[in-house]
C-alpha cells in the first residue's frame, strides 16, 4: 500500500516538475517577445519623429516658394489676388425678422392714455424721477 503511494507521489511529483519547466519556458518567451516589441516601438517612434522633422522642414514657405516660382507656368497657377474673395458690401443683408405686434398691449396702452393715466408717468414716478 505505501508502495503505491509512493509510486504515485512520485508520478504526480514528475508531472508537476515538467508543468513547472513548461510554465517556465512560457514565461521566458512571453517576456522576450515583449523585449522585441518594446524595441520595435522604440524604433518606430524614432522614424515618425524623423518623418515629423523631414515634414516640418518641406512644408515651410522658404522651401515651398521656390519649387512653386519654377512650375507657376506650366501648372498655370498665381498667386490669389485679394478681388477674388470679394467684399463686404457685395454680402446680402440679412432680412428683417417681422414681428407681430402686441395688438392686446396696445389697446390696453390706449385705453390708459384715453382715461388720462400716462403709463410712462407712472414708470418715472416709481423710479423717483420728475
Amino acid at each position: 500500500m505505501i508502495r503505491n503511494l509512493n509510486i504515485i507521489l512520485i508520478f504526480t511529483s514528475v508531472l508537476m516538475l515538467s508543468g513547472v519547466y513548461a510554465l517556465k519556458f512560457s514565461i521566458e518567451n512571453t517576456a522576450s517577445e515583449r523585449t522585441a516589441l518594446i524595441s520595435q516601438i522604440s524604433d518606430q517612434e524614432g522614424q515618425i519623429s524623423l518623418l515629423k522633422a523631414d515634414e516640418a522642414v518641406l512644408s515651410q514657405p522658404g522651401y515651398i516658394e521656390p519649387i512653386v516660382r519654377r512650375h507657376e507656368l506650366a501648372l498655370a497657377i498665381a498667386p490669389v489676388k485679394q478681388e477674388q474673395f470679394g467684399s463686404f458690401a457685395e454680402l446680402p443683408m440679412r432680412p428683417v425678422r417681422q414681428q407681430a405686434p402686441n395688438s392686446a398691449a396696445m389697446d390696453e396702452l390706449f385705453l390708459a392714455l384715453e382715461s388720462g393715466i400716462d403709463p410712462i408717468d407712472a414708470i418715472l414716478e416709481l423710479e423717483g424721477i420728475e
